[in-house]
């Protein structure tokens, strides 16, 4: 009995001291394949059929949630480590509702393109809109996973499965949440600055 419980102690160490080396080199790998997309982005504007614009409104829009909802997630760490756990989960909520906010807002820049003639592929679409939509929605897809990574932390949360001094669940949850935030905010200077 007492060799389980020391077994269980030391994997729970070994897992500890494994996962956040595991994330950074899954973000690691994730800046790379939007550098690579960037590149790529920059060295196609010196093509003939180029087109600028300017960005959609509700990218603007999009890029103000993101960044509250990582005011929110590191609010709701800080109230879990403080013990106020109602607190907490609120944030954690409000976190994920500003998250859906996000995707929602970049789905209306979609549209917004589109109503102005710009198209990601097809007859009628451009190199430029084709990277900016094409990047845009790779990155929606990870946020999609970060939402996933949210509605686990908030399950977790409600079952009391975090206490102050076993927080890697929610610490992984909001490394990739902020990471996650941090890339918008570098593709929204890029799009906005780089044209």
């Amino acid at each position: 009995m007492v060799g389980e419980q020391v077994l269980k102690q030391e994997y729970i160490v070994a897992k500890k001291k494994s996962a956040k080396p595991m994330l950074w080199i899954s973000m690691i790998s994730m800046v790379m394949f939007f550098a690579g997309l960037t590149s790529a982005y920059v060295i196609s504007m010196n093509r003939n059929d180029w087109v600028s614009f300017d960005l959609p409104q509700s990218f603007y829009v999009s890029t103000i949630l993101i960044v509250a909802s990582s005011i929110t997630l590191f609010l709701s760490q800080r109230f879990l480590k403080q013990n106020k756990r109602q607190l907490s989960l609120i944030l954690l909520v409000v976190t994920l509702l500003l998250g859906i906010g996000f995707v929602w807002q970049q789905y209306v820049g979609f549209n917004q393109l589109k109503s102005i003639g710009l198209f990601f592929t097809g007859p009628e679409s451009t190199v430029s809109t084709s990277f900016i939509i094409g990047i845009t929605f790779m990155h929606v897809l990870h946020l999609f996973a970060g939402l996933v990574v949210l509605l686990v932390v908030i399950y977790n949360h409600f079952k009391y499965k975090y206490k102050q001094d076993d927080m890697l669940g929610f610490e992984l949850g909001a490394i990739f949440w902020h990471f996650v935030d941090l890339l918008w905010i570098y593709l929204f200077f890029f799009f906005s600055f780089i044209k």
